[in-house]
């Protein structure tokens, strides 16, 4: 088992029109900056980016009725890194929750910028839809 955070940010917007608004997967280069460092290409049913060390491939979880953006990453190191990410009903608003798993070759460290950058980038999302 990999230790993990779950992380969240309150927005003030309905779940489910926040994610048909956000689930699309060429939204979230306009938020999720640890993504990749370049726009998506989409090839068959995978996503294409670059990453910091190198190509990256993405797999999303298909549109869905129950706020579920999973997604798995694929840096080429042979195992895909699932990042699981829900939008569920806060009152009349929502919360964006994302869980961070930290990777077996990452220190305290390194697993504690990851959860800042994430963070940030929850925070970014919150900036574009609120306003």
């Amino acid at each position: 088992m990999l230790p993990s955070r779950t992380l969240s940010v309150s927005i003030n917007h309905s779940w489910q029109a926040l994610y048909e608004w956000i689930w699309r997967p060429e939204y979230f280069t306009k938020w999720a900056s640890g993504l990749a460092e370049s726009d998506l290409r989409k090839e068959e049913d995978l996503w294409l980016a670059d990453g910091a060390d190198g190509p990256i491939r993405i797999r999303f979880t298909p549109h869905n009725d129950h706020g579920i953006m999973d997604h798995w990453v694929d840096t080429g190191s042979g195992s895909a890194i699932a990042i699981p990410m829900r939008i569920i009903a806060n009152g009349d608003g929502s919360e964006v929750l994302l869980t961070l798993f930290r990777q077996p070759d990452m220190d305290d460290e390194r697993f504690s910028a990851d959860v800042k950058w994430v963070m940030r980038d929850l925070k970014t999302l919150k900036s574009l839809i609120e306003g």
